[in-house]
């Protein structure tokens, strides 16, 4: 029973500041009832208003003047956090050397309103299929850790159509049984809408919530409370639904885990497998990744006993693997064939159409022309701000710069030397819509890019005109490899096999081993022949004929060998370090300045490998850009962080002219 009195202990709390100079811990005094996770409002600095914070720390013993400690302004119940979510968070505060408020804001519900939703229905309709011998040894031993509870972790490698997501739905049913909490990852909101339709109709509506960004702020918070509240108990979505707010989590599903996008590009930068990770242990849940192709780092985990290994090498019900050809479009060239179609492929589409089947026609490169350059004397036209080639798109007449996304008019003259002959190289999507309208004006085309599909609606209805048999050909970058299931693909052509292999990043031969071989799933699901056809300028690589093959294994053992001789993950974290700045020589002073500090470390592994400071080409707002790369060991990432946190402590206070950031484990660096 209460005793009236109103208790008081001291908490830290994080401000809801994004400034670096607020990057630390506060201490106020807060009723007894409020502890960690709770989502609070402060006084704070000379404001006027209170600002929002989150309490980290309860219980406090203050190491200063208790009568100069503030109280907080209020708190609220239904917006906080729990224990678990706050030690994720500092956890990813030292693990990717981020300001605290940017991990506890990924847990965090943003909006105010709660929005009025539509009665869902409530009763689930989609029958329970039976499993094939694979699907059920799978779903046994997965199930089997969900029941004995405790921390257990999973790598189904299944061949595209090996009935893994019936395998997770098994899982799912499990752990609902137990009174827990699911988490169901996919690598685009396009492939999670449809997965989680699948969920609706087994579990209910009701049980099932979706987290992605494409959702309103209100949308997206009305979810975030159903899930808190503990009314949604199964969340589907993309790679930010790994910190749903879940009280009781029993399993975490992450499909396509191979995928690029589990890998945050913006701040904080973190890689979703290691949050999942991080808080399946904390739960005692168990953890599933799958995939067709898993990446390389997974692959050694699982082959060195951090994952159990579960292998499904065949297709369920009646499909078939379809027939894989490698195309030399070098012959096509030297015979006079200078389109972005073979004639192979040309003929396999005339009848692939002839039997009412249809045909998917995949080119990582979106836009009518890669380049635009003057043959005269070789200008090539760059994006001003970011230094890469731009592209040209037809359907607007611009050229566009696929890292920032700016437009700009096309010349009628090079800028050079004024040549009026401009000219446009090389294919993208857009180019082969136009080629394929013109060969087959009366198919029904369609392409599936992030020009056509740039919000979610764009995308399922895409998605469901090529399921429902109203596209014939359906044209497409990489969204086409990431797990959409289509039943009447009898043709799948791959225009250009080259591309993904001359990247600027060392897991280039591991993304184009994935590309061709997801992209070749989509083909023969319903049964029946069917024929995948992968054009290419370099038939003899290694990586496109052990694709064309199926065999992983080859590839994975001679691309470990690779990985082992250049000291890339597995062996190693790749830690790359940027600095910003009004000037390159700035930018440089300080890169160079940190790079000495790391390679005098007493503690430094002798393996490590610092690499010379570079400037980067390309330019945002003026600024100039300085990055060099680490190569750490296995197991001394950590120390490497507190090495960037103290040194950007440092430039913080002496109020440097200079930004610092780092990014472990980036894509596009080498």
């Amino acid at each position: 029973m209460s005793d009236g009195i109103n208790r008081m202990h001291y908490i830290d709390v994080v401000i809801d500041n994004k400034s670096n100079n607020t990057d630390t811990l506060y201490t106020y005094s807060a009723p007894d009832e409020v502890g960690r996770g709770a989502r609070l409002t402060v006084p704070f600095a000379k404001r006027k208003k209170p600002v929002d914070a989150y309490c980290i720390n309860e219980d406090v013993v203050p190491d200063c003047d208790t009568s100069k400690i503030r109280e907080i302004a209020s708190f609220d119940v239904d917006r906080s956090l729990n224990a678990e979510m706050i030690d994720t968070a500092l956890w990813i505060r030292k693990r990717y050397g981020v300001r605290y408020i940017d991990a506890i804001k990924m847990f965090a519900a943003a909006g105010k309103r709660e929005p009025k939703l539509k009665p869902a229905e409530t009763e689930p309709h989609d029958p329970m299929y039976s499993l094939s011998a694979e699907q059920k040894a799978a779903a046994d031993r997965i199930c089997t850790s969900v029941r004995n509870g405790g921390f257990h972790s999973f790598l189904i490698r299944g061949v595209t159509n090996s009935g893994k997501t019936e395998v997770y739905m098994r899982a799912a049913a499990e752990t609902l049984a137990l009174g827990r909490g699911v988490i169901v990852l996919l690598p685009e909101i396009a492939l999670a809408s449809q997965v989680a339709q699948r969920f609706r109709d087994r579990f209910g509506a009701q049980t099932v919530a979706m987290l992605h960004s494409r959702l309103t702020t209100s949308a997206r918070y009305g979810e975030w409370l159903r899930i808190r509240r503990g009314e949604a108990r199964i969340v589907v979505g993309a790679r930010t639904s790994v910190f749903a707010p879940l009280e009781n989590i029993g399993l975490i599903i992450i499909d396509e885990e191979h995928e690029s996008t589990f890998k945050s590009d913006h701040t904080p930068k973190y890689e979703t497998v290691d949050i999942a990770y991080k808080r399946a242990s904390a739960h005692g849940a168990v953890l599933v990744l799958g995939s067709a192709t898993p990446g390389i780092v997974s692959y050694y985990r699982a082959k060195t006993g951090v994952y159990e290994l579960i292998e499904m090498d065949h297709r369920i019900g009646d499909s078939i693997m379809p027939e894989l050809e490698i195309v030399d479009m070098r012959k096509e060239a030297a015979s006079g064939n200078m389109t972005v179609l073979s004639r192979q492929l040309v003929r396999e589409i005339e009848h692939t159409l002839r039997r009412n089947e249809q045909v998917i026609l995949f080119l990582n490169r979106r836009g009518f022309s890669t380049h635009i350059l003057c043959p005269d004397c070789g200008y090539r036209m760059t994006c001003p701000d970011c230094g890469i080639s731009l592209t040209y798109h037809k359907s607007i007449n611009a050229a566009v710069c696929h890292y920032c996304s700016r437009k700009f008019p096309l010349p009628d003259r090079c800028p050079d030397c004024g040549s009026r002959f401009i000219r446009y190289i090389g294919a993208g999507t857009e180019k082969v819509e136009e080629t394929v309208a013109g060969l087959w004006p009366q198919a029904r085309t369609a392409r599936f890019d992030l020009d056509t599909a740039s919000s979610s609606d764009d995308s399922v209805r895409v998605i469901e005109d090529f399921q429902e048999g109203r596209t014939d050909i359906l044209i497409g970058t990489q969204i086409l490899a990431k797990g959409l299931d289509f039943r009447n693909v009898g043709l799948v052509g791959i225009i250009n096999a080259d591309v993904s292999l001359n990247i600027p990043d060392y897991r280039s031969s591991e993304r184009t081993y994935q590309l061709i071989t997801q992209v070749a799933g989509r083909a023969g699901r319903a049964g029946g022949s069917s024929r995948v056809l992968i054009q290419t300028y370099d038939p003899e690589s290694d990586i496109i004929r052990e694709a064309a093959a199926g065999d992983y294994i080859s590839f994975y053992e001679s691309e470990l060998l690779h990985r082992n001789i250049m000291n890339y993950p597995p062996y190693s974290d790749i830690i790359s370090v940027g600095f910003t700045a009004s000037s390159a020589d700035e930018a440089m002073r300080y890169a160079n300045a940190f790079r000495e500090r790391l390679i005098n470390l007493k503690s430094a592994p002798r393996e490590a490998s610092i690499l010379r400071p570079v400037t980067d080409e390309r330019r945002t707002d003026g600024k100039s850009r300085v990055s060099f790369i680490i190569k750490a060991p296995h197991g001394s990432r950590s120390g490497y962080i507190s090495q960037y946190m103290e040194f950007r402590d440092r430039m913080i206070s002496s109020k440097a002219d200079c930004f610092i950031e780092i990014d472990v484990n980036p894509y596009g660096n080498s």
